[in-house]
């Protein structure tokens, strides 16, 4: 199934950094929250203005973003889980 957000909104799957492995010994981490980070996997068209102009939206796909922990929808699509906010809630974009 594929996932087409509307007007501002992006969709993040979050990265999933629940393993630490020490040698050969993999250490779960069963009582840490998720990072509050992901990649954009989709985003929508941007935000019409009062004029009727698109204002698209800066951040695209495969980009890294935080977000803040109460940010956001929780979505499972196909088992995947995902969040859905807006473009205007996300806190910043990591570079490489």
């Amino acid at each position: 199934m594929n996932i087409k957000p509307l007007h501002n909104h992006v969709v993040i799957k979050q990265q999933d950094e629940t393993e630490t492995m020490y040698g050969n010994i993999v250490v779960p981490d069963l009582g840490k929250e998720k990072p509050l980070m992901g990649e954009i996997i989709a985003s929508g068209p941007g935000l019409i203005n009062l004029n009727g102009v698109l204002i698209p939206n800066t951040v695209e796909v495969d980009q890294i973003v935080i977000f803040p922990a109460f940010g956001g929808q929780k979505i499972t699509v196909d088992g995947e889980e995902y969040v859905v906010c807006k473009e205007q809630d996300l806190i910043a974009i990591l570079e490489k």
